[in-house]
């Protein structure tokens, strides 16, 4: 049974408080499961819907990165583009406690804290994009430059490539 569309996160107050345009897509989710086979299931687009992960770095402080759900982050860009020496990605115990969202439900609207956020550039050859919504079963689209107006988020290359045989 889809959630009614009544239901608002805290992602979408916050859009709706900013006056920024987003669309809501509801679908039956019970427990956590990867964005390829929420993509799957939906009939979306790999490169259009976006990952949220979040990392910690050297200094301790957190890192939001956003990326096509089938990509893999680059920890050594990501760290470049944070400012840190390295980073780490947070346990998924630990991500409820640093965000307020749980695994599955994890967007970069809206977090416990402002955190810094960067999305891979990809995201820009896009009208709109795919991302979690703030709860298991929701999903924003939303296109690139409101999500960046949300988040204050940067675009950068931070994908691992495969290296070249």
């Amino acid at each position: 049974m889809a959630k009614s569309k009544e239901e608002k996160t805290n992602a979408m107050r916050i859009l709706d408080r900013m006056r920024l345009p987003y669309r809501v897509n509801y679908y039956q989710c019970d427990a956590f499961t990867d964005g390829m086979q929420i993509a799957d299931l939906l009939g979306q687009s790999y490169a259009q819907t976006f990952k949220t992960l979040v990392a910690e770095g050297k200094s301790g402080r957190f890192h939001v990165f956003v990326l096509p759900v089938d990509q893999e982050l680059d920890l050594k860009a990501a760290a470049r583009e944070a400012g840190e020496k390295n980073v780490s990605l947070l346990h998924v115990k630990d991500i409820k406690a640093a965000t307020g969202y749980i695994r599955g439900g994890c967007t970069a609207i809206g977090m416990k804290k402002p955190y810094p956020v960067v999305i891979h550039k990809s995201c820009m050859s896009f009208e709109e994009i795919i991302v979690s919504g703030g709860a298991l079963g929701v999903q924003l689209f939303i296109s690139p430059a409101v999500f960046i107006q949300a988040t204050g988020a940067k675009t950068a290359d931070i994908i691992l490539r495969e290296p070249a045989v």
